[in-house]
């Protein structure tokens, strides 16, 4: 079995980083947002936290990843490497599956544009954090 040795601190802050970023992120964009999922406010079930834990699981794993795969790539864990690993990875599996999943579900551009964006970002800073603990 493969083992591959991570900074556990730098993941764990990478994930909190960015769940902090979609927060603000969607706080900022959420008229937008919900116009382009067809929903109000209103019709939101803010009671329900499982979407808040699921984000925060699937940032860890992005996280991890990024960890994993930015020495293995490239060489070296830095700064500039773990933005090119993920501004990579965005551009490889992320944005081309959200593209092809949304345009077969009739989504509107904007929702993609909204969502892309927001895990570029989530990708970019993840790869910063990682990149600055080395």
């Amino acid at each position: 079995m493969l083992h591959f040795a991570v900074n556990w601190l730098a993941v764990v802050l990478a994930t909190v980083v960015a769940w902090a970023f979609g927060a603000a992120w969607y706080m900022a964009l959420a008229k937008p947002w919900l116009a382009s999922i067809g929903k109000t406010a209103d019709q939101i079930d803010r009671s329900d936290y499982t979407p808040y834990l699921w984000s925060v699981l699937c940032i860890f794993i992005m996280a991890y990843f990024l960890a994993v795969l930015t020495p293995a790539l490239t060489g070296a864990t830095t700064v500039a490497n773990g933005l090119l690993v993920g501004a990579q990875m965005w551009l490889g599996f992320i944005i081309t599956a959200m593209v092809l999943n949304h345009r077969y579900q009739g989504a509107p551009w904007s929702r993609t544009l909204i969502d892309g964006g927001y895990l570029l970002g989530v990708l970019l800073l993840a790869g910063v954090v990682i990149g600055l603990f080395g």
